[in-house]
């Protein structure tokens, strides 16, 4: 079975965490204990129906407040396909956390209370997928119980987005009428909402095609760890491992690697269930070369002739993740695939206006969870892809130098 990670997006209190408890629950992917403990604290906070959304609000905070502050991972499978869910916060003042749990999603699921229609956060955590480059996109139109059922207010909310989103950049929309609270359209086909033809957000999750959105043709494997055992009977034994971040490879390939230019072949790639012929992403594997060359952590082994360009000089859009607000001449350290350089910001082009998608180009900050577009210097040249060809090589967090905290996240435009 092939994997699918998914992440719920969408303002607070639209039913993320109802949903995915909901699909945990009809798919019968949790425990009987589990669901006695959330039975439990659903009457110990006076709820008069089982609160499924505390399956995945784990903090204790969370189960207090009603909301999800961190993301959860949840797992599960049925016959057809694996999941892993990352329910992601709605507050505005968690999006670092959204953009955490959508930078590795093969599909988001956008939730839209059917009352409150799209608000600020419906339309950030889209533009946040479109530029996260999330293949694959769900508006589920939630509470619909709670509108009679009323198909006129889903195709309204329906072209509303559909208008939102022609600005933004999503190759596959499907929109879902539901009922997460109720399980209508979650699981089963809804019998209140006989208007609907489409499928159910679990039967689309388990079809929909995520096979061709791999880069399998531009081979990048950056080097996180040279293994050099110590003991006698392996003093021989030279390998390179990582994760591969796209292409495939395979024993027998001449490789380059970068930044140093030399070439060689691979000799043998293993796996922690033993030697393998190929590897391809995310498989995390150690290559071993047929000659000894010079390569160290944060080194990228690719094709000869399809090779990222070494730059110095970084455009990127970036969502900036903390209370203090990034201003031209702002030294950060930044950390690209397993290589890490100190950075410069050079200039702020423009912050972009999750409402409007309108860029203001007379900015000189950029504030907190705000989405902007900047040009850093780094000290030492990153081997660096467009975002658009490449989620990996294409991206990059911002530290704090002093704290290291992470302030920002930061996906390539050009180079």
């Amino acid at each position: 079975m092939d994997l699918l990670r998914f992440a719920t997006a969408g303002s607070v209190d639209d039913g993320k965490s109802t949903l995915i408890g909901r699909l945990l629950y009809d798919s019968k992917s949790i425990f009987e204990d589990q669901l006695e403990a959330v039975e439990a604290a659903s009457k110990t906070r006076g709820t008069e129906y089982t609160d499924l959304a505390l399956l995945t609000d784990g903090l204790r905070a969370e189960r207090e407040q009603g909301i999800t502050i961190d993301v959860a991972y949840r797992y599960f499978a049925t016959p057809k396909r694996k999941f892993i869910i990352a329910d992601t916060p709605g507050h505005q003042q968690y999006t670092r956390n959204m953009v955490t749990g959508a930078s590795t999603a093969d599909l988001a699921i956008i939730l839209v209370d059917a009352r409150k229609g799209l608000t600020e956060q419906s339309r950030r955590h889209a533009t946040l997928s479109s530029l996260l480059r999330v293949p694959h996109v769900v508006l589920a139109v939630n509470k619909m119980d709670l509108v009679g059922w009323s198909e006129d207010r889903f195709n309204e909310i329906y072209a509303e987005f559909t208008e939102f989103s022609a600005k933004l950049d999503i190759p596959d929309l499907t929109a879902i009428p539901l009922s997460a609270l109720l399980g209508d359209n979650v699981v089963d086909r809804s019998v209140n909402m006989p208007w609907y033809d489409g499928a159910s957000l679990m039967y689309h999750l388990e079809h929909v095609h995520i096979a061709s959105d791999k880069n399998l043709q531009d081979v990048r494997f950056p080097v996180q760890y040279v293994i050099r055992p110590q003991h006698s009977e392996a003093r021989d034994y030279r390998g390179f491992a990582g994760q591969v971040a796209s292409g495939i490879l395979k024993v027998g390939d001449e490789v380059m690697a970068l930044p140093s230019g030399m070439t060689s072949t691979i000799a043998a790639i293993d796996s922690p269930t033993g030697p393998v012929e190929s590897a391809q992403p995310p498989q995390s594997v150690t290559v071993r070369l047929e000659t000894e060359i010079d390569i160290s952590r944060g080194d990228i082994i690719c094709r000869a002739g399809n090779h990222p360009e070494p730059t110095q000089d970084v455009d990127a859009t970036i969502c900036w993740m903390d209370a203090t607000a990034l201003t031209v001449g702002r030294k950060l350290s930044i950390l690209h695939t397993t290589r890490m350089a100190r950075a410069m910001v050079k200039d702020i082009a423009y912050e972009l206006d999750v409402n409007t998608l309108h860029r203001h180009t007379d900015v000189t900050e950029l504030g907190l969870n705000a989405i902007g577009r900047v040009k850093l210097r780094v000290t030492s040249p990153l081997l660096v892809d467009d975002y658009a060809d490449n989620r990996t090589t294409g991206s990059f967090i911002l530290i704090d130098e002093a704290t290291h905290r992470t302030v920002g996240a930061g996906v390539v435009r050009e180079h």
